[in-house]
């Protein structure tokens, strides 16, 4: 069980402050980010709260999941490791005149 969660079906309204308000009742919060939308700025809706240990991790899972924030039944489950992401890839090959 890892430590790092994610935190799925967000009202809009949800920010950083709302989230570790919420998540701290479950133990001591080290990071949460709300993931918004590059351009507007705006949440996309999910997010990330890293606990301060696994077994404070699995009780936010067991006390949050599912619970109402701003009208809307949050999810929350273990965040699955990052993928590898390509670096940089592609560009043309130059000219060919």
């Amino acid at each position: 069980m890892g430590r790092r969660l994610y935190v799925g079906n967000l009202p809009y309204s949800a920010s950083q402050d709302s989230l570790q308000d919420a998540f701290s009742q479950c133990g001591t919060v080290e990071s949460v980010t709300v993931i918004t939308d590059r351009d507007t700025g705006q949440s996309k809706g999910f997010g990330f709260v890293e606990m301060s240990s696994d077994s404070e991790a699995q009780k936010a899972i067991q006390q949050m999941n599912g619970t109402d924030m701003d009208g809307r039944e949050i999810k929350v489950n273990e965040a699955r490791p990052r993928e590898p992401r390509g670096g940089g890839g592609g560009g043309g090959g130059g000219n060919r005149w």
